[in-house]
């Protein structure tokens, strides 16, 4: 799943993308259910890895089936 697939998922669950504040290919993303931040790697039209993926939407407080319906 590239990047931006994997960024409207998590706008349709409810979370927002923070500002960015510098250089970097990371962008933060925030869940205002849960209160939780957590770092998105964007490779731009390169895949994201599966264990990557989870991780940050374990770390959003997010169910991984749920992210994956959206």
């Amino acid at each position: 799943m590239k990047y931006r697939e994997a960024a409207r998922k998590l706008e349709r669950l409810g979370c927002q993308e923070l500002p960015r504040r510098g250089a970097g290919s990371h962008r933060k993303w925030y869940n205002p259910a849960t209160d939780h931040i957590a770092p998105l790697p964007d490779w731009g039209s390169k895949d994201l890895k599966t264990g990557t993926l989870r991780a940050v939407v374990r770390q959003l407080g997010l169910d991984w089936q749920e992210f994956l319906t959206a």
